[in-house]
C-alpha cells in the first residue's frame, strides 16, 4: 500500500467516524464558531480549560471530508496539553501545511500533508486549528 492510499484512508476515516464530535452537555467551555466562506466549511469548536490546560475539545460542523477529519484529528490531538503545547501543535500545523517537515504525537495528523500541494485546500485544513488558537486567546483574556 502506497503512502499516500494509506494517509487517505486515515483521512477518510476520521471524516466518517469523526472523535469528539458533538457539544458539551454540561460545564463551562468556551465557543469558536468559524467558517470558510470560500467552500462554505463551517466549524463549532468547544473547549474546557483549566488551569491552563485543555481538558477537552468537541466540535461539531459541516463541510469538506479534509476540514472535518482535521478537526477530528485536531481535537484528539489537544486534549490534556497546556495551552502552550496547544499552540505550538497549531503553529506545527501550519508549518505542514507550508510543506515544512513536522513530527507530531498524534501520528494521524500527518496523513493532512499532502494538503499543501493543493493551496485551495490549506484554508479547509487549517480552519479548526484556527478556532483552536481563538478559543485559547479567549480563555487567556478571561483568565487575567
Amino acid at each position: 500500500m502506497q503512502l499516500d492510499d494509506l494517509y487517505r484512508r486515515v483521512i477518510m476515516d476520521h471524516y466518517k467516524t469523526p472523535r469528539n464530535r458533538g457539544k458539551f452537555e454540561s460545564g463551562e467551555s468556551v465557543t469558536i464558531d468559524l467558517n470558510n466562506p470560500t467552500c462554505g466549511d463551517k466549524i463549532s469548536l468547544q473547549m474546557q480549560v483549566e488551569e491552563g490546560i485543555v481538558k477537552m475539545a468537541k466540535f461539531t460542523g459541516e463541510g469538506c471530508s479534509i476540514s472535518l477529519s482535521s478537526a477530528s484529528m485536531m481535537t484528539d490531538a489537544v486534549k490534556g496539553k497546556t495551552v502552550e503545547e496547544a499552540l505550538k501543535m497549531a503553529d506545527d500545523f501550519s508549518g505542514l501545511m507550508k510543506g515544512e517537515s513536522v513530527d507530531f504525537e498524534y501520528e494521524d495528523i500527518e496523513a493532512l500533508s499532502g494538503v499543501n500541494k493543493f493551496p485551495a485546500r490549506i484554508k479547509c485544513a487549517t480552519l479548526a486549528w484556527n478556532a483552536l488558537r481563538k478559543g485559547i486567546e479567549h480563555t487567556h483574556k478571561t483568565d487575567n
